[in-house]
């Protein structure tokens, strides 16, 4: 199965919110719709990031938060990088393998590989011998965590499945990652296919997404107007909990898949509308 079309040699979260959104509302001519969250971002229109503990690596930085070194990225390691994961003591390490091959904890995982490291195991080598690209998310722990070792599963060992039996869902089908019992803490493949339509929804809990394969158009819902655009491989989002999106306009132009992860319980709710009513 491929998931990334992306070849190691390709160019490849929140410094603060506003500073992203400013950067992808600057990225082209037209612009990505105007909304007051990061969305519409590729990433391969942000600038490299130094990251002082993943030297020689390229870093996308989607965001995130200087004082207490909790970010999302995307990674392009060079050929022969061999350094620790970079992970801080009270930061949980997620990783998700975009193209190459890396080399965590003497496991060996090529594209879909996945891997969670939770807080305080600091003491793991990250290992790439002809390079690779990867997502990278160092996270605050997370108090309620039932998972308290390692986790680290590759795309062959993981099948999709059907995301309900609700008709109003075909054509879409997860590949959960890693779901947590006691924070709630969710990491999942979503796949969507061409024939899938979606009505507009909402999520209780806040949610980050990236496209590792596709061609994906979405809809946000601010202040009661609908805001689209379109997501290639390598675009990003942070949605914050309660925001309204989808709609009828959301589709896939060709079966698109997508990294997603949340920090906490949440539940999906249908919305009628969308309305400064709904807001």
């Amino acid at each position: 199965m491929t998931l990334h079309t992306a070849t190691i040699g390709c160019h490849g979260i929140r410094a603060c919110l506003s500073l992203v959104a400013v950067l992808s509302i600057g990225a082209c001519a037209s612009g990505p719709p105007d909304v007051p969250y990061p969305a519409f971002i590729q990433a391969d229109d942000l600038p490299d990031a130094f990251v002082a503990a993943l030297p020689g690596a390229r870093v996308k930085q989607f965001g995130g938060d200087s004082r207490s070194v909790r970010s999302s990225n995307r990674l392009l390691l060079p050929a022969d990088w061999d350094f620790g994961t970079g992970a801080a003591p009270d930061k949980s390490l997620e990783i998700f393998v975009l193209a190459g091959e890396i080399e965590l904890a003497g496991f060996s995982l090529r594209p879909g590989g996945y891997a969670w490291l939770p807080a305080g195991y600091t003491g793991a080598t990250l290992r790439s011998r002809s390079g690779a690209e990867l997502l990278y998310f160092l996270s605050d722990a997370e108090e309620r965590s039932a998972i308290q070792v390692p986790l680290i599963t590759s795309v062959e060992s993981s099948r999709w499945r059907p995301l309900s039996e609700d008709a109003a869902e075909f054509g879409l089908s997860v590949m959960e990652l890693r779901s947590d019992p006691g924070s709630g803490a969710k990491t999942w493949l979503l796949k969507i296919d061409p024939v899938a339509t979606q009505g507009w929804e909402s999520y209780s809990a806040e949610v980050e997404g990236y496209l590792v394969s596709g061609n994906y158009k979405h809809s946000e819902c601010i202040a009661g107007q609908s805001r689209t655009g379109s997501y290639l491989p390598g675009g990003y989002f942070f949605r914050p909990a309660g925001a309204i999106n989808a709609g009828p306009e959301a589709r896939s132009l060709e079966t698109s898949i997508w990294f997603l992860r949340t920090p906490g319980n949440g539940a999906k709710q249908a919305v009628a509308a969308c309305s400064s009513a709904n807001q």
